[in-house]
């Protein structure tokens, strides 16, 4: 009983081998939450996608959720179809599955929206046409390495491995109480904390001594001389808390003194994000009217490696919308829209959402505040 509740503490190794040593260090670095997967069970992120296990499900009803190929996901994970599967656990997918609701939306790659605003900045009114350049395709959240479990190695040594908490490995991938894992077994290993870096994270190295030498008799303090000041050092920085937007109250309807008004009506399913998210996505049913945020010209309509619409339309001020994730284009190149003029309208297949960016010259902002 002593052995396990020894066991249950992260400072604490099971694992005895290569000399015994201590996952403490690992235990002590921070490392960021796992991104939330969508209504699906989907993470995905530009090179792979994962499915994460709810309670009581199996590989096969995860399978049928996703849909994916069960017997595709049995032997990519070495898992029996009718293998009940562990609430949080992560199972990586041989190949890729439709963009998640509430995904990124970010247009496909094949388009480069930044060169495309250029342009049309420069030529909102000429006949020239645009190139197609190649985008990285979005991601939730920074991509983690994907560990695949080798013969005799455990949670312990794979954390080790990676210098990072067992817990944190365990919670990023739904592992047991006893932290067992398997053979072939594919894991997340976590990420850093945004903003975190070596010197903000304070480790302590454990002092180690030969056997049969006892540990080291600390110095005592001199009664000639005052003790040091002591210094504390915070073991992380503090994450800093910024004000969440509203997402799951905003139905994307603006007030009439708002800047631009949005261009569908529905849930934000993902904010922006600086380089991963340059806009917003909105959710919306299929065939819903994409509408103009602003009056302004159609300066360039393209198509990604798809065939699926982008739309970029040019306004005062060197403001640009850009409008993704469409069809059915009501426009053409050179239109003059008026604020709420119709432009396309959400497409049939695929992610029921609009992606939706404003940009001031080639650079992406924020929507929401011209949107509020």
């Amino acid at each position: 009983m002593a052995l396990l509740a020894v066991a249950g503490c992260d400072d604490f190794d099971l694992d005895l081998r290569n000399g015994g040593s201590s996952t403490a260090e690992a235990a002590r670095n921070a490392s960021a939450t796992r991104p939330t997967p969508d209504s699906r069970g989907i993470i995905s992120y530009p090179n792979y996608q994962v499915a994460v296990a709810r309670r009581g499900d199996t590989l096969q009803s995860l399978a049928r959720r996703i849909g994916a190929d069960v017997g595709e996901l049995s032997r990519y994970n070495g898992i029996q179809p009718g293998d009940t599967l562990r609430q949080g656990e992560v199972i990586a997918l041989p190949g890729r599955v439709a963009e998640p609701s509430g995904g990124p939306l970010t247009p496909r790659p094949g388009v480069d929206i930044t060169s495309v605003a250029g342009t049309a900045i420069e030529n909102a009114s000429a006949g020239r046409t645009t190139s197609n350049r190649t985008l990285d395709s979005g991601q939730s959240g920074v991509e983690p390495v994907r560990h695949q479990v080798q013969r005799g190695e455990t949670a312990f040594t794979i954390a080790r491995l990676y210098d990072v908490s067992v817990r944190s490995l365990a919670d990023w991938n739904g592992l047991g109480p006893d932290f067992a894992v398997r053979e072939g077994q594919y894991l997340l290993i976590p990420v850093a904390m945004p903003d975190a870096s070596p010197n903000e994270v304070q480790t302590t190295a454990l002092e180690t001594t030969v056997p049969g030498q006892g540990s080291p008799t600390p110095t005592p303090p001199s009664a000639a001389q005052p003790l040091p000041e002591e210094k504390t050092v915070p073991a992380a920085k503090p994450v800093e808390s910024t004000a969440a937007p509203d997402l799951g109250g905003n139905t994307a309807s603006a007030s009439s003194n708002a800047r631009m008004s949005y261009p569908v009506k529905g849930d934000i399913i993902r904010e922006y994000a600086k380089g991963k998210n340059d806009g917003i996505d909105i959710a919306a049913p299929a065939g819903t009217p994409v509408r103009a945020a602003q009056a302004g010209t159609v300066a360039a309509i393209t198509k990604d490696t798809n065939g699926v619409p982008i739309i970029v339309v040019k306004h005062d001020q060197n403001l640009l919308t850009v409008y993704s994730n469409v069809g059915d284009v009501k426009v053409s190149k050179g239109d003059q829209v008026a604020r709420g003029g119709q432009l396309a309208a959400i497409r049939t297949d695929g992610t029921a959402a609009l992606h939706f960016e404003v940009r001031e010259g080639f650079d992406s902002v924020d929507p929401l505040p011209y949107l509020q």
